[in-house]
Parts: C-alpha cells; sequence; structure tokens
C-alpha cells in the first residue's frame, strides 16, 4: 500500500493561443489506506486525473507521487497499480479463472501462488461458484466483480475505479457498492475511485474531491462537504435534491453579506403558518417523503418534508421558515463560501 501525493497538476492538450487547459493545478494528499472519490459532473476532468495517476495520460505539469516515487515518467506497468474500468475489460475466450490469472502468469509467478491469490479473491468476492464459466455466462454484476478480482489478486500498492458501477441497475449498483466498501475494510488498499454520481460518492468516500471543469473545488468528508459547502457549486452539485440558490435574498432571511447567494437545503425549510410566501407548482410523493417545488417570486425552490406532513395543494401559496442555524452564503461573483455577519 502507498499514499498519493498530487502537486500542482495541470493537463492541457496543444499549446499557444489553441491551449485547451482540462486540469488546473490540483494540489491533494492521499493516505496510506485511504478511500478516495472523484466526483464531477460529465467533462470535469475526473477521469482524466485518474488516468494520469494510471500513467495512461501525460502531465503537462506538476508532479505525481505513488509512495515515495514521483511516477510521472513511469510507465503503467512500473507504478504497481491496478484498475477497474466501466467496461469490465474482460477476455471472452477466457474463463473468470483464466481472466484474473492472465496478468500473474504475463509477470511469470509461480502457478501455485496464482491459484491461491484467485481463490482468495474469489472467496473474497464469492465467485467461487463462476470461476470454470465465461464472461458472456455472467450478470453485468459478477463481471464487474471479476473485473475487480483481476484487480485485487495483483496485489497492487493502489486500486483506481473508472466508473466501474455505470453500466449496472439501480439495484446492482446498490449491492455492488456493499461489495466495495467490505473489500476495502478487508484489505485496505489505497484507492481512488471516480464517478460523476453523488449519491455514490457520498455513501463510498471516506474523502472527496470535487471538480469542476478541471478545478477542485472542495475535498473533504462527505460530511464537510455537505454541511460545509466550499462553493456554490459544490452546494448545488452534492445532495438529492441540490441545495436551493437564491440570489435575491428574500424578506425574512436572517440577514446576510451583501451581494450575496442564499442557500438552503430543501430538508432545512419549514412549512408553516408563517415565512416565505410560495406558490406550490409540484408535489412528488416519494414514499417517506414529499418534494414541494414552489415558486419564490422569480426563482424556484424546493422543500422536503416526511409522510406525516400534509403536502399543499398544487396552486395553493404555501409558506415556508429556513432554519436559522442553516443558511449558507456564497459570494454572487467568485461562488466562494463567506460567513453571514
Amino acid at each position: 500500500m502507498a499514499s498519493i501525493q498530487l502537486k500542482n497538476v495541470v493537463k492541457q492538450y496543444r499549446a499557444g493561443k489553441n491551449v485547451n487547459k482540462v486540469i488546473h493545478g490540483v494540489t491533494a494528499d492521499i493516505a496510506d489506506g485511504e478511500f478516495v472519490v472523484i466526483v464531477g459532473p460529465s467533462g470535469c476532468g475526473k477521469s482524466t486525473l485518474l488516468r494520469m495517476v494510471a500513467g495512461l495520460e501525460e502531465i503537462t505539469e506538476g508532479d505525481i507521487s505513488i509512495g515515495a516515487r514521483v511516477v510521472n515518467n513511469l510507465e503503467p506497468a512500473e507504478r504497481d497499480i491496478a484498475m477497474v474500468f466501466q467496461n469490465y475489460a474482460l477476455y471472452p475466450h477466457m474463463s473468470v479463472f483464466d481472466n484474473m490469472a492472465y496478468g500473474l502468469k504475463i509477470a511469470k509467478v509461480p502457478i501455485e501462488e496464482i491459484k491461491a491469490r484467485v481463490d482468495k479473491a474469489a472467496r473474497i468476492l464469492e465467485i467461487g461458484p463462476f470461476l470454470a464459466r465465461k464472461p458472456r455466462e455472467l450478470s453485468g454484476g459478477q463481471r464487474q466483480r471479476v473485473a475487480m478480482g483481476r484487480a485485487i489478486v495483483r496485489q497492487p500498492q493502489v486500486f483506481l475505479f473508472d466508473e466501474p458501477l455505470s453500466n449496472l441497475d439501480a439495484k446492482l449498483r446498490a449491492q455492488t457498492r456493499l461489495e466495495i466498501q467490505k473489500l476495502h475494510r478487508e484489505l485496505g488498499i489505497t484507492s481512488l475511485f471516480v464517478t460523476h454520481d453523488q449519491v455514490e460518492a457520498m455513501t463510498l468516500a471516506q474523502r472527496m474531491m470535487v471538480m469542476n471543469a478541471g478545478v477542485m473545488e472542495q475535498f473533504d468528508t462527505p460530511e464537510v462537504v455537505y454541511s460545509r459547502p466550499a462553493t456554490a457549486f459544490v452546494a448545488s452539485f452534492i445532495g438529492s435534491p441540490p441545495m436551493n440558490l437564491l440570489r435575491g435574498a428574500p424578506n425574512g432571511a436572517h440577514g446576510g453579506p451583501p451581494g450575496a447567494i442564499l442557500g438552503i437545503r430543501p430538508e432545512h425549510l419549514t412549512l408553516g403558518s408563517d415565512g416565505w410566501a410560495l406558490q406550490v407548482e409540484t408535489v412528488e410523493l416519494l414514499g417517506a417523503e414529499r418534494l414541494i417545488h414552489a415558486r419564490l417570486g422569480d426563482e424556484m425552490l424546493t422543500i422536503r418534508t416526511d409522510e406525516g406532513t400534509p403536502a399543499p395543494a398544487v396552486g395553493s401559496t404555501a409558506h415556508a421558515l429556513p432554519h436559522p442555524k442553516r443558511l449558507h452564503w456564497f459570494d454572487a461573483a467568485t461562488g466562494r463560501r463567506l460567513e453571514a455577519t
């Protein structure tokens, strides 16, 4: 196992007037044995950053270290990493056992050790009964476990996951997330996991790196990212539904810095007989909770209530009060977090 250090890492394509910078000076220290999720919307640079750690993309500026080694100029095979891809990348003509063992055979690992490593990984991932099958005989979730098993048998210093659950349905995604958590607890290998799914990021990460247009907007625990987002972008991206962001501070907003954006999460608005006057446009019934979408002047906001709270009728006027200790303020020009005065 090993730590990972990113020091002012930059990636750009072309040069001069046609330069296209896609990673803007990312700096982060990832501890030995830590599970870090890189999350952000499509095109934000998260997979590019992961591929630079893997050695599949060249670094334009900065340094990447794995353990005590700067790996900028090392080939992927020399970095002691194992990667799990979105598309599984299994050999269709090989059995599960041979898929998992292939890299070890190329490395001329003794056959007895290969069998021991494959058997151990298959036991951890509960795919022992499938070792003689071909990939086409497996479900999507089973194929993904084979891909993870192939990474495990390498016994690398670092695991790199590039959106490995994207091809699974919702139920399998949830199940595989639990398996990945269990795997990390058992093996303790330093892991970087890329996803665009913020629910996946919140449930898997020990710390999460939120990317936006090549910039690392925040790097902290899921609890801190959710409760104290560093920017308006993080506030709008993390959370389902996301934080309400109001550019015109409504009456009764308890004050705040001038020229700021007010943020309030849907669960921190309470329906009542007074407060902000809202025009109810839609109500979503989601089992144990309701999401009320309403208009406040020119802006839309969402209120989350439980099943015990009567939902207002569509088209009616409702009133909501924000929790005064749950307000967030962001600079309207930069998007950075402010503290209320």
